[in-house]
């Protein structure tokens, strides 16, 4: 597990509703590390990290839910696959809608990952295999502009109603792609009351995480468009259509 080289202090600096959470995900034990020795669901372990005062790291046997079955570190149960949890908690009409999603949901092969280490922002000494933010919708709209700043997008979420933890954590993880989800929508985490409803939880994979500090760097947080008032703003947007609708008018000439 290499030493953090990065510096992460940028994120500091949006003052998040939460500390950011970084997540390293490792085939061999970690050492210097403690150990969970808890049971709870991989979705509460990043309240725990947020909370907790040193990094630790979680197995199969500190978690209680389907996190492990995500990360690949236990079998999916075959009732699970065949829709029985979604039917039996009145999350589906059949267990066949709650099946359906076993065809399409990100999970690591069995035994490459054994191991999961998380931490606080504050307490952070390795390099991330994920970094998770939680945002209000405000600091969510410059994370999202910081990273359509240089690609211009488009954005895309991807969740299911359970298992969202898939999407959170090994669809990052496998796709290099960033997602983001708004807390409250995913029952696990809603049940569990992991996270005030109504905030936006980004899983940043490794390989953006430069490009993110990078382009946070380089952007306007505040825009003055949002400073400036509905009737300035209007008064300036008709002002620059007006410039450019001249501009390409004299180039038809």
């Amino acid at each position: 597990m290499n030493s953090l080289t990065q510096d992460l202090s940028i994120f500091k600096k949006l003052n998040l509703i939460k500390e950011p959470v970084g997540v390293k995900f490792l085939y061999r034990k970690p050492k210097g590390i403690e150990k969970l020795n808890k049971k709870m669901a991989i979705c509460e372990m990043i309240k725990e990290a947020q909370e907790r005062e040193t990094p630790f790291y979680m197995t199969a046997e500190d978690e209680e839910c389907f996190g492990s079955v995500a990360l690949g570190m236990v079998e999916t149960p075959a009732y699970a696959e065949a829709g029985q949890v979604g039917y039996e908690l009145d999350i589906f009409a059949e267990a066949r809608a709650n099946s359906r999603i076993y065809n399409y949901l990100p999970k690591v092969k069995k035994g490459i990952i054994n191991y999961v280490v998380f931490a606080g922002l504050d307490k952070l000494t390795f390099e991330p295999d994920l970094l998770i933010l939680t945002a209000t919708i405000s600091q969510a709209e410059i994370v999202l502009r910081a990273i359509d700043h240089l690609s211009g997008g488009p954005r895309e979420s991807k969740t299911t109603g359970v298992f969202g933890c898939a999407w959170l954590f090994t669809y990052p993880y496998q796709t290099g792609k960033i997602n983001y989800t708004i807390t409250g929508l995913a029952f696990g985490m809603k049940a569990k009351e992991v996270l005030p409803e109504g905030l936006i939880l980004f899983s940043i994979p490794f390989d953006w995480i430069p490009i993110l500090i990078h382009n946070l760097k380089e952007i306007k947080w505040e825009l003055e468009s949002y400073k400036e008032g509905v009737v300035k703003f209007k008064e300036r947007e008709s002002k620059i259509l007006e410039k450019l609708n001249k501009e390409a008018e004299a180039m038809t000439q």
